[in-house]
């Protein structure tokens, strides 16, 4: 069974991508053709370029139209909004870090005005465009809870700590922080499971949760990630929580060769023998007329990690002495200036070999600490994750509509830790997940007009996705069987313009799968097969329609609400089930889909140099999966659910040198028992409030100084059980305070360097995660003060 999931595996990555590259073909055929027959109607069109005070194109500014129709620049800083009333329009441009430009033009019916706009730099927030929702649109059109960590956060972040899960979780409100591993278990947003994808390509395993999606690429490759918090039932299974959406870096559109270079150092600034890390970063790209390319690959290496009191740090799926590969190509072609072909392959690698293992210490007492000596297990980490992704775009078909079609192939192993003797089976061993997906996204986008009353469009399409996984030890005895889910996803989204100011959205969503299971053996518990039940498969079905909707008023800059609910679909941690089954048959075993219905109200405000958002949400699910720890195994149950919590975040422009700003979130939630009893979750689920801030100082132009607040409060929700000790990740979290530097200076236009101090302070701390998880070998403190240099080359 080990082997069927890797068998014929390269083989079936092809017949979807020679449908698709058919498909492709018939379409850029067909385009020319078809735009000069897209509906015509006697209004007026708007086109024309963005760009910065020296003339550089500015992609993704936002270009309104009388505070209602709008549209975002692209790549050239380049945009075309059409159907638009005759007369005279107001027209607006708006673009984080420049100042909002307005100009009055006169538009004539059936004829197409050209206009240029050039934005000074400000200090005033404005819009973004969001691009996780299959369509990109205005921040200010989206009735739900968005946070965008751009390429500049990403860069100042990176400085501090290399790894993306401890940057989103130092930045994000509302998901939790890092536990300074290989894993992100902990990490939920809001209270549930978040749905991990690059540029589209699902790196969540539902089925099986190995806690390694979040840390799936390296941030030299990242131009953006956009956070879509809250239930979504546009993206499907395991997006219960939100979405995280990686977004890869696109070639450079006014350079035929372009690069960069970088290089870095780090290690711990008090104690740093043997801590030296070093990383290498090299990039290329460019456009060569309709052709376009971008060549990436990165290599970290991270010391021996020491606490504040100069202890090492070798717990296993540790980041000590991890070796990190990644390797980042995307080739785009565009036949015209309607449609764009771009293939892409991303590898990530990143695995532990360390010479010193983990010496258990005492829960609450002493600390677990590392000692030279030798591992025999293999090295954990995540031994390698390819993505491979087709896609293709068209924004001139018939009806004025667009097309975005994709297809992928995500191939991803994750090693977990050797351990001496297993408390799920019998003696030594040490598992690995194993999951192989592969899937067609279709994506539709058709406008309308309904006269006076408003404007609105239908994003629809089909999501069609093969997920296979498994979980079996580095011996060959099988721990979770072979999972082989087929899903099939119509889905329809629908937007309204009303009366101006207002957006309204709703969907809807029909889930169809189905998870074959082959006959399989629980693991055994004792020698000679003891405590293994022999179950026989069969076919688990899935059948679920999910619905959205949401309402945003978008009039004011001083308080723009929304509110929303919608719906999220998860076969989630299926293989804990399977692998825990008492009974013989699949019938008999609860493995009903989680349904999850996400309520929130919330409001943007922008006044002068201060920008706020704030919202509250509760989100319930009648049939959750919760994992209790049940005589040292952590079971899934099968309970009612209610979480509820609120965030509020702002940012302060004080002038061109001084910003300052931070964020609240607070996340609680209960399971409810078969005897009515309402528990509360525990840290597995459910972190502790957490508080971020920063202070901005930039007293040259070449010079930024960012110094970083983060904090994590205190939960302290369960009692000890009756053998005197806590539960597993139900142990009390007291609070951390920690400050990070980041500090980057740029010499001319091609050589820069960047400062960064991870717990500027040197505090002697635990994380979040050694505190709630009670278990004596995962209680270790933090890292001390660490240091990093890095040194870039543009051309």
């Amino acid at each position: 069974m080990r082997n069927s999931l890797l068998q014929a595996d390269s083989e079936s990555i092809y017949n979807p991508l020679k449908s698709l590259l058919i498909f492709i073909l018939f379409l850029t055929i067909l385009s020319p053709a078809t735009s000069f027959g897209q509906n015509k109607d006697s209004k007026a069109a708007l086109t024309g370029t963005v760009n910065d005070a020296e003339g550089q194109p500015l992609k993704y500014a936002t270009v309104t139209v009388n505070g209602s129709k709008s549209s975002p620049t692209d790549e050239q800083g380049k945009f075309l909004i059409k159907g638009l009333p005759t007369g005279t329009q107001r027209i607006s441009v708006s673009l984080v870090g420049y100042q909002t430009v307005v100009k009055e033009l006169e538009l004539i019916a059936d004829s197409t005005i050209q206009v240029s706009f050039v934005l000074p730099a400000g200090n005033a927030l404005s819009e973004v465009v969001v691009t996780a929702g299959r369509k990109p649109e205005s921040l200010k059109d989206v009735p739900s809870s968005v946070t965008i960590l751009n390429a500049r956060a990403i860069k100042e972040q990176l400085n501090v700590n290399p790894s993306i899960a401890a940057i989103l979780g130092n930045t994000i409100p509302g998901l939790g922080t890092s536990n300074n591993k290989a894993t992100n278990a902990g990490q939920t947003l809001r209270g549930r499971q978040v749905l991990v994808l690059i540029d589209g390509i699902p790196q969540s395993t539902p089925l099986m949760n190995g806690s390694r999606d979040i840390r799936t690429l390296d941030p030299a490759v990242i131009e953006r990630v956009e956070v879509i918090k809250g239930a979504t039932s546009i993206y499907g299974n395991g997006s219960a929580g939100g979405i995280i959406n990686f977004i890869t870096k696109k070639p450079v559109a006014d350079k035929t060769f372009s690069g960069t270079t970088s290089v870095g150092l780090n290690g711990n600034l008090v104690h740093p023998s043997n801590t030296l890390g070093y990383r290498f970063s090299q990039t290329f790209s460019g456009t060569i007329n309709k052709f376009s390319y971008v060549v990436s690959g990165t290599y970290n290496y991270t010391g021996v990690l020491k606490d504040a009191k100069g202890n090492v740090n070798a717990q296993a799926d540790g980041l000590g002495e991890n070796s990190l590969y990644n390797t980042f190509v995307k080739l785009a072609y565009k036949p015209n200036e309607h449609s764009e072909i771009v293939a892409s392959y991303n590898l990530f690698r990143s695995v532990q070999n360390t010479d010193y293992i983990n010496v258990t210490g005492k829960y609450g007492v002493t600390p677990s600490v590392g000692q030279k000596g030798e591992d025999p297990g293999e090295a954990a980490g995540t031994p390698y994750n390819h993505n491979v992704l087709l896609s293709y775009h068209n924004s001139a078909l018939p009806l004025s509509s667009s097309l975005d079609v994709s297809a992928y192939y995500n191939g991803f192993i994750s090693m977990n830790r050797y351990v001496a003797q297993g408390t799920a089976w019998y003696g030594p061993g040490q598992t690995k997940i194993q999951s192989f997906k592969k899937g067609v996204r279709l994506t539709l986008n058709t406008p309308w007009k309904m006269g006076d009353f408003g404007d609105g469009e239908l994003t629809y399409g089909l999501d069609l996705l093969n997920d296979r996984t498994n979980q079996i030890l580095t011996d060959g005895r099988v721990y979770i069987p072979n999972m082989n889910m087929l899903n099939v996803a119509p889905y329809a989204q629908m937007k309204l313009d009303l009366m101006t100011n207002f957006v309204l959205k709703a969907g809807i969503r029909y889930e169809n799968a189905n998870v074959k299971v082959q006959d399989f053996n629980t693991i055994a518990k004792g020698p000679n097969g003891e405590g293994s039940v022999a179950v026989t498969g069969g076919k688990i079905p899935y059948k679920s329609t999910t619905f959205n909707a949401g309402l945003r008023y978008n009039k004011y800059d001083i308080f723009n609400p929304f509110v929303s609910f919608s719906q999220g679909f998860a076969i989630n941690e299926l293989g804990r089930i399977l692998r825990s089954a008492k009974s013989g048959t699949l019938e008999s075993i609860a493995t009903d889909p989680i349904i999850t219905n996400n309520y929130e109200a919330g409001f943007s405000s922008r006044l002068g140099i201060v920008n706020l958002t704030a919202s509250y949400y509760i989100s319930t699910s009648k049939l959750g999966a919760n994992l209790v720890d049940e005589g040292g195994f952590l079971v899934a149950q099968r309970e009612p659910e209610r979480i509820h919590g609120y965030e509020i975040a702002a940012d302060i422009y004080f002038s061109k040198q001084w910003t300052l700003g931070g964020s609240y979130s607070f996340v609680e939630g209960k399971s409810e028992q078969a005897t009515g009893t309402r528990v509360y979750m525990n840290g597995l689920r459910i972190a502790p409030p957490k508080a971020t801030a920063y202070l901005g100082y930039r007293p040259l132009s070449s010079l930024d100084v960012k110094l970083f607040w983060v904090y994590t409060g205190s939960r302290d929700r369960f009692d000890v059980r009756s053998t005197g000790l806590y539960a597993n990740s139900e142990g009390p979290v007291k609070p951390v305070s920690l400050f990070n530097l980041s500090a980057g200076y740029r010499f001319n236009t091609k050589w820069s360097a960047g400062l960064g101090v991870e717990n500027l302070l040197n505090n002697s701390y635990y994380p979040v995660v050694s505190q709630y998880r009670a278990i004596d070998a995962e209680y270790v403190r933090g890292n001390g003060a660490t240091m990093s240099l890095n040194l870039s080359y543009n051309f």
